[in-house]
């Protein structure tokens, strides 16, 4: 079942009830049984993924006649590896990730494109004396890896830059999920995104003009994040391309709901946050950073915009390239075209 056991007052009944009738949708004058969807998400409950969890709250997947069961994420969890072990029907990725894994043998294809931009920055210490990226030659710079590292070699190698410690080059940091190695001064740049770790650097006491930030989709090499994936396999089926149509229909009006109602938006978000480790100020402010992040229409990814990321992910260089040649397949139109 997609229903969600509430933490608020009054919330966990009425979550369960909601569940309960979603089993059951109500179309062609009688009772259809919903159509079950179980998507895998990249991290932890956040507003990253308040679309989502709106359209579950809000009822826009039940209205679609599907049971929607919403997986969260985690730093054990690698949602082409989920997908692969048919633990999901959809995921949510970065494209790296998932062209990487297409690859190596996990036929991933995108069928949705909700995130137009990218939110990835390098934020560093003003007080290091960088201020554009050449000064970032011979710098102690923060890094995630797993997939995120990707877009970050493509930008050292347009730089010029070597990723092996060299005084011509930069010292990486494998950096955790935080930004200690910052607040610390372990680094003098760490990785950030805009709706989220940039903000744990402030709220830890810098002020903006303390800090120095590098995005990357001002730097040309900004790649797709938090796209929708399916097996190759399971898109011959025109059954299963007629659900995920409807899915990516519902989750779009989710996302928009949550544009316009970021303080909704966020408290749907808490509420479905186990580990009560999410606070309303940050996942309102991570829900309205992110509304600048989404596609206004129906979430068709933008061949534009993925030949931008291919390129990117090619010019890596020897040694550091996430893929060795241009995917073939790795997209497709047909779930939103199925919904017309």
């Amino acid at each position: 079942m997609a229903a969600v056991w509430t933490k608020r007052a009054g919330g966990a009944v009425a979550g369960l009830l909601a569940g309960l009738s979603g089993a059951l949708w109500l179309g062609g004058g009688g009772a259809r049984a919903a159509e079950p969807i179980t998507l895998q998400l990249k991290w932890v409950p956040q507003a990253q993924f308040a679309g989502y969890y709106v359209a579950e709250a809000k009822g826009f997947y039940k209205e679609a006649g599907l049971d929607v069961t919403i997986k969260p994420g985690g730093p054990d969890v690698a949602p082409p590896q989920v997908m692969a072990g048919g633990g999901a029907d959809v995921v949510v990725d970065w494209m790296p990730s998932a062209l990487a894994a297409r690859e190596k043998g996990v036929p991933l294809v995108n069928i949705a494109q909700p995130f137009k931009r990218s939110g990835l920055m390098l934020t560093c210490r003003a007080e290091t004396g960088i201020k554009t990226p050449a000064d970032l030659k011979g710098r102690t710079l923060g890094v995630w890896f797993s997939g995120n590292e990707y877009p970050f070699l493509a930008w050292m190698t347009k730089l010029g830059l070597k990723t092996d410690g060299s005084p011509t080059g930069v010292k990486v940091v494998k950096q955790g999920f935080n930004v200690d190695p910052l607040i610390q001064k372990q680094a003098d740049c760490v990785s950030t995104m805009s709706y989220n770790e940039y903000w744990q650097v402030i709220d830890a006491g810098f002020k903006p003009e303390q800090l120095v930030v590098f995005r990357y989709e001002d730097q040309g090499v900004a790649t797709l994040e938090d796209g929708l994936y399916a097996l190759e396999s399971k898109l011959k089926d025109k059954a299963f391309v007629a659900r995920m149509a409807k899915f990516v229909k519902a989750s779009m009006k989710g996302w928009a709901y949550a544009a316009a109602h970021p303080k909704e938006a966020a408290a749907i978000v808490l509420d479905n946050d186990a580990s009560g480790a999410q606070t309303e100020k940050h996942q309102t402010r991570m829900m309205t950073e992110i509304a600048k992040l989404l596609d206004s229409g129906d979430g068709r990814l933008d061949p534009a915009d993925y030949e931008r990321t291919v390129g990117i992910l090619l010019a890596n260089g020897a040694g550091q390239a996430v893929i060795t040649k241009a995917p073939e397949g790795a997209w497709t139109h047909a779930v939103s075209e199925a919904e017309r």
